[in-house]
C-alpha cells in the first residue's frame, strides 16, 4: 500500500475554507480545475491542453522533501464546496522573502475567495518572510486586485513566460513588506 507522503505545512483557516496540504486524493478535482484553459492562461506553468499524468507529477513534486516550494489546496468542503476550489503556493527566495502565486477556479471566480486565501496566507506568513513578492499578468486585472486589496504594492512592469500561451506576456509585480 503506498501513502501519501507527509508535508510538513500548517493547516490555515480561513472564513470559508481551509488552505492544507496537497494530497493525492485531490487529482480529480486539480486535474479538471488545471485542464480549464481560463485558469492555465493565468499562470506561468500549467500548460494547456494538459497533458495526461501532468497532474500526478505535479503532486509528487509537491509532496517531494527535494520541492522548492510549498502549496496549499483551498480546500471549501467545511463550507459545503469542493475540495479543491483553488490553489496558493509559496516559493521562498534569497534574503527571507517569498513569492506568493494563486489561483481560484472559475467557478469561484468574483467571490473574494483568492483575496481570502492570499490574505490568509499574508498572516500566516509560514515561511517567516520579510518581504512577499506576487506577479500577475496584465491582462488579468481582477488578480491585482486581489494582491491589492492583500495590501501589496505596485512595483513594476515585467513580462514573463506563459506555457500555456507559448508566449511572453506582460506582468505586473508587487510587494508587501511584511518584517523589517
Amino acid at each position: 500500500m503506498i501513502f501519501d507522503q507527509i508535508t510538513n505545512q500548517p493547516v490555515i483557516e480561513t472564513d470559508r475554507f481551509m488552505l492544507r496540504a496537497l494530497r493525492k486524493s485531490d487529482v480529480g478535482l486539480l486535474a479538471m480545475h488545471t485542464g480549464d484553459e481560463r485558469v492555465a492562461r493565468g499562470t506561468r506553468t500549467i500548460p494547456h491542453p494538459l497533458p495526461p499524468g501532468a497532474t500526478e507529477a505535479f503532486i509528487a513534486r509537491a509532496q517531494g522533501p527535494e520541492r522548492t516550494y510549498d502549496v496549499w489546496i483551498m480546500d471549501g468542503s467545511l463550507d459545503g464546496h469542493a475540495e479543491v476550489v483553488g490553489l496558493v503556493s509559496l516559493t521562498p527566495m534569497d534574503r527571507d522573502q517569498s513569492e506568493i502565486k494563486f489561483w481560484v477556479a472559475p467557478a469561484f471566480w468574483n467571490t473574494g475567495m483568492a483575496s481570502e486565501a492570499v490574505r490568509a496566507m499574508v498572516s500566516a506568513n509560514p515561511h517567516g518572510s520579510k518581504t512577499m513578492f506576487a506577479e500577475v499578468f496584465q491582462d488579468n486585472p481582477a488578480s491585482a486586485r486581489v494582491v491589492s486589496n492583500a495590501g501589496f504594492d505596485y512595483l513594476g512592469d515585467a513580462e514573463a513566460y506563459s506555457v500555456a500561451r507559448d508566449a511572453s506576456v506582460a506582468t505586473w509585480t508587487y510587494v508587501k513588506r511584511l518584517q523589517d
